[in-house]
């Protein structure tokens, strides 16, 4: 780091010392929000193979690109923003997309979004207002929980695994709105 030295000996940065937007994490995070097209094209032309490899690769990238942001020290606003855009981009696409094609029941999209933009909402408010609420445990449950039921939907399994499949789904389906409301009645505490 450049420094001057003044008459106090007192030292200043010259330079700032912030990370760059043009960074690994970023890019990653820029990538899974450019292939979600190529992942719904897949998911609506029935490639379902393809589909899961390139969603597998999109999830991949969305824990490398935290990963890699926190242990260089390269977490950017850009980032802060973009990655949780490029998550809810992603499993609204896989849940509207499952839809679309007739695999996924449409009350279970309803609900799963509907929670996650209410909440993203109003943390955004809460941000707003000076109060960070960051993720939490079961926030961090509900997305792999979310994570493998698409998975197992964008699989060609065979029709045995209809019921395994539906019960991973209903139980994301209980995590994602017990931590939903989990969120406002820690809030409403705290306030």
């Amino acid at each position: 780091m450049f420094t001057v030295n003044r008459p106090e000996n007192h030292t200043t940065p010259l330079a700032s010392t912030a990370p760059s937007n043009w960074n690994l994490p970023n890019v990653l995070t820029s990538l899974r929000i450019l292939f979600i097209p190529l992942f719904v094209w897949l998911v609506l032309d029935e490639k379902m193979w393809w589909a899961f490899a390139v969603f597998a690769a999109l999830m991949i990238t969305d824990k490398l690109d935290g990963d890699i942001a926190r242990a260089r020290g390269l977490i950017t606003n850009f980032g802060k923003i973009a990655d949780p855009i490029a998550d809810k981009a992603l499993m609204t696409a896989a849940f509207v997309s499952l839809n679309i094609i007739g695999e996924l029941p449409v009350w279970i999209t309803v609900v799963i979004l509907v929670r996650e933009f209410g909440i993203t909402i109003w943390r955004f408010f809460m941000l707003r207002a000076g109060k960070v609420v960051p993720a939490s445990k079961g926030g961090k449950l509900k997305t792999v929980l979310q994570t493998l039921a698409v998975a197992l939907y964008l699989l060609p399994l065979p029709g045995w695994m209809d019921i395994p499949k539906l019960a991973i789904m209903l139980l994301a389906v209980a995590v994602t709105v017990i931590t939903g409301i989990q969120y406002l009645l820690d809030a409403k505490k705290h306030n």
